[in-house]
């Protein structure tokens, strides 16, 4: 079954919503498809607390949201890109209040900003500490009401349509797969926009919704993407410890609002790790509870906020104040367990501020795309504000791209490698194989790594990713079997990164060597075998600087 659109958007979260909301209204008469794995709802977007970060008040600056986010990214990020997502910040918050996203504002009417690890100011514009789902609310309203959107709800993509044009890798369509029905579809269109969100399903604990399998940044690299900062991965330092529930995440902002990390005799323990205490860096936080679990034995440390004004924090937190109320705990006399987990890739698809890829007509943005923006940390709320404004700025530029390129309504595609048999057969290799690449990846690449661990782990992962091929092309298709088949992939890309990497620095931290080594003051870049240079490198950035 063939569709034929002017763009095609996979993934529903913040970048992918407002770039299909813009792209449609810039191609009025032109349509666009927005494929969604589950409802699309569920997406990294609709589970993120925080906010988004940005200079909103007079005491604030555009040199100091730099510098924080220079300083998060440890060497790594690029200074342009840093300067210009954070520059044009105030003006994608005022589209967004445009489009009906409602921002939590103080009594006066200016908006009430928040702080987080890293940040030396308040500085995070947030809906009370439910920003994602108020933000994928509106967008998601919006992107409704235009006729011209069309969503392919529980519909999995597989794998890109390129060809080659004029010497020039190029991306015509996607291979799609929808379980209800066993329907498989070839997407045409002359823009792809990838904006399929995170990987943390690749860890055994993570704060990322099921479908975060990592499954654009395998569709690239298969069709021939550079990827970069693979071994960048934020573990969030406070998912609330509630063994055999669903991970829930406890918002950076608690800290930022006076939490404090203690243990369990009620020690607090962060002064001796950083002179910002509960305020450092992810990363930073991460090592130290981790640290202190190793030490300790003790399943989970605690936060504690049980010793600030009560009506505070019910207004402030209310989601936070439910949930753990619902679980058992009550945050305004209890300290709540918390232990790190998987929460955001720094690295992934290599891309350039409009989400331009090696791949032409291929697209971005997100936290599949790696632009430099997070260096090796990602410094707090800057995801979403990256994921927005990449988002604005792809979608003029994908405009251009159609306009001025006359690529074929149906490009030639090579043979669609998929098995498309019926009927039911036994599910417990793949669950285990799953399963197994969870645990592998948490116990041998997670806050802290050997090169015999990054070692084991590779030598493990090999036999699961062909093991996961095999399944591929002989059983009936199933989004166990395709996911299975992605995080294969992105989980040896990861070991891969990481075991190049011969220095510890932002997220990466190898026992083997410790220190940090301006020698590696470079990104990790791992190119396909079939990759294939583009002749105009929309890849260098304005400064001259490309990955």
């Amino acid at each position: 079954m063939e569709k034929h659109y002017d763009i095609v958007v996979v993934g529903s979260g913040i970048a992918g919503l407002f770039f299909a909301r813009k792209a449609a209204g810039l191609l009025p008469r032109g349509r666009v498809a927005v494929i969604t794995k589950k409802d699309e709802t569920e997406s990294n977007t609709n589970y993120a607390q925080g906010g988004i970060a940005t200079v909103m008040s007079g005491v604030d600056s555009f040199d100091l949201h730099v510098s924080d986010t220079l300083k998060a990214g440890a060497g790594l990020c690029h200074r342009k890109v840093v300067e210009d997502i954070i520059l044009h910040g105030p003006k994608v918050i005022e589209k967004l209040v445009e489009i009906g996203v409602k921002f939590t504002r103080s009594k006066g009417g200016t908006y009430d900003l928040g702080r987080e690890g890293g940040h030396s100011i308040n500085r995070v514009v947030h809906a009370s500490d439910l920003t994602g789902r108020e933000i994928e609310r509106a967008l998601l309203e919006s992107c409704r009401q235009r006729p011209n959107i069309d969503f392919y709800r529980e519909t999995i993509a597989l794998d890109l349509i390129t060809y080659q044009h004029k010497n020039i890798n190029c991306c015509g369509g996607v291979y799609t797969f929808t379980p209800r029905g066993r329907v498989f579809r070839s997407f045409y269109a002359p823009v792809i926009m990838l904006a399929t969100g995170g990987i943390g399903q690749v860890y055994f604990h993570t704060t990322n919704p099921d479908i975060a399998t990592g499954d654009g940044i395998a569709m690239a690299f298969r069709a021939g993407a550079r990827v970069a900062n693979m071994e960048f991965i934020q573990f969030h330092p406070t998912t609330l410890y509630d063994p055999g529930r669903r991970p829930f995440l406890i918002s950076e902002a608690v800290r930022g609002e006076g939490g404090i990390l203690i243990d369990s005799a009620g020690r607090p323990f962060m002064k001796e790790y950083h002179a910002q205490k509960d305020l450092a860096p992810r990363d930073i936080v991460a090592r130290a509870i981790d640290s202190e679990l190793k030490q300790s034995g003790a399943p989970s440390v605690f936060l504690d906020v049980s010793h600030l004004d009560k009506v505070f924090i019910k207004k402030r937190f209310p989601n936070i104040y439910k949930e753990c109320k619902k679980r058992g705990i009550d945050i305004t006399r209890q300290p709540i367990p918390v232990v790190p987990s998987a929460h955001y890739n720094c690295g992934g698809v290599v891309a350039d501020l409009q989400g331009r890829t090696d791949i032409s007509g291929l697209y971005v943005c997100g936290e599949a795309a790696c632009t430099g923006m997070h260096g090796a940390n990602r410094l707090a709320s800057n995801s979403l504000l990256e994921a927005v404004v990449m988002a604005d700025f792809a979608s003029d530029d994908s405009l251009a791209f159609r306009q001025t390129n006359n690529f074929p309504d149906t490009p030639p595609a090579g043979e669609w490698l998929h098995s498309s048999l019926g009927g039911n057969r036994e599910k417990i290799v793949v669950t285990h194989d799953i399963e197994v690449l969870k645990k592998t990846m948490s116990d041998f690449v997670g806050i802290v790594r050997s090169l015999d661990r990054l070692q084991m782990a590779g030598e493990r992962l090999r036999i699961i990713q062909k093991a996961a091929e095999h399944y591929y092309l002989t059983q009936p298709a199933s989004y166990p079997i395709i996911e299975l088949r992605n995080m294969s992939l992105v989980a040896g890309l990861i070991v891969r990164a990481a075991t190049r990497r011969k220095e510890s620095r932002g997220l990466h931290y190898l026992l083997d060597h410790p220190e940090t080594d301006d020698r590696w003051l470079h990104n990790t870049v791992i190119r396909p075998h079939n990759y294939l240079p583009r002749k105009n490198n929309l890849l260098r950035r304005k400064d001259g600087h490309s990955l």
